[in-house]
């Protein structure tokens, strides 16, 4: 009876030990696929914190995780099974339709561009004082430009496992998505609450803490401008980097053929920083190729008589409508009835 027991618990540890070493697999295993995502968890970062720029301060954490629940089902319902099944037993779908989200994300990246040219960017009010519906708006922008990046993410991290039995890759891939949603939107939440972090430090007695206090609430609207900026830029860096490396893997090599060349000249030109000036000259010319993907896609969505019809109605109705406003009132009386429109014109 004890030597049963003992073969017994020899067999016990022995599972457990092989349990085990399946886990540290797996934690390595997940722990490089993540690292080699690095670049777009960076992208992502960026992103997202121009959706609640603007944002009244007691929404901002719930529109945060609003997103990050939904950045959540994006991966584990939408993109994990996807790109498990495709990779099992149609890999060939898996680029085009990462073509088409980089597409969408360089049309995302120039319609900004376009916006701040026309001028049209920043005068719309906070989701939060615009109502419930605005807000819901703004979350489903975000999530679906999470979607997109969350796709390259997890491409890239089942391109590192692709070797792994079907059970572990789908245990690598859950463990990299959650780790990386948790990342990324910490990072979120502390950026856009810094502001009111610096507030509570501005009221403590310490003068050290209040000048670190008021030098972030002067300086986070900086920040966020500036991760405004890197927001789109990413936008159309990693859409183009998507649509280089589809083209490469469809067929087409002299796009991706160019700019290895000359990231490759560029890495070996200069010792001790070669790397870093090869992967500037691969973000230039991706960043580029998303801008020209994101104009056409711009011009037929917006410039083109087909696409500008809707914007011009919409902004003659809006003109129509702040004239009348203007020029009907007086008409009702000159007397004091018409003097509080006088009073607000010069608002509007």
């Amino acid at each position: 009876m004890s030597a049963g027991l003992l073969g017994l618990l020899d067999d016990v540890a022995a599972i457990a030990k092989l349990a085990a070493a399946s886990l540290d697999d797996v934690g390595a295993a997940a722990g490089r696929a993540t690292a080699k995502a690095a670049g777009v968890v960076v992208d992502d970062t960026a992103v997202t914190p121009q959706y609640v720029h603007g944002v009244a301060a007691d929404r901002e954490i719930p529109i945060v995780k609003k997103i990050a629940w939904g950045s959540i089902r994006n991966k584990i319902l939408i993109i994990l099974p996807i790109a498990l099944i495709l990779s099992q037993w149609a890999p060939w779908l898996l680029t085009p339709i990462l073509m088409i989200g980089g597409t969408y994300l360089a049309f995302e990246g120039a319609e900004k561009i376009w916006g701040r040219l026309r001028g049209h960017e920043g005068h719309e009010k906070p989701a939060a004082a615009v109502g419930p519906d605005a807000e819901k708006t703004l979350v489903a922008g975000a999530v679906r430009t999470d979607l997109i990046l969350s796709a390259e993410i997890m491409v890239i991290a089942l391109d590192e496992v692709a070797h792994e039995p079907f059970f572990s890759r789908l245990v690598i891939l859950l463990v990299v998505a959650l780790a990386i949603t948790v990342i990324v939107y910490g990072v979120v939440a502390v950026i856009v609450k810094m502001d009111d972090m610096g507030l509570a430090l501005a009221g403590r007695e310490s003068r050290a803490s209040q000048r670190l206090g008021r030098s972030l609430v002067s300086g986070m609207p900086k920040v966020l401008a500036v991760i405004s900026v890197v927001g789109t830029v990413a936008m159309l860096w990693v859409g183009g980097h998507i649509l280089l490396n589809g083209t490469h893997e469809l067929g087409w090599d002299a796009p991706y053929e160019f700019v290895h060349h000359l990231e490759e000249a560029a890495a070996h030109a200069v010792p001790g920083i070669g790397g870093f000036l090869g992967w500037l000259v691969n973000t230039f010319f991706s960043a580029l190729v998303g801008v020209i993907v994101g104009a056409v896609v711009v011009a037929v969505m917006h410039v083109l008589p087909f696409g500008k019809k809707h914007d011009d109605e919409h902004h003659d109705e809006h003109h129509d409508e702040h004239h009348d406003e203007h020029h009907d009132e007086p008409g009702v009386e000159r007397g004091t009835e018409a003097r509080p429109t006088s009073t607000d014109e010069p608002q509007a």
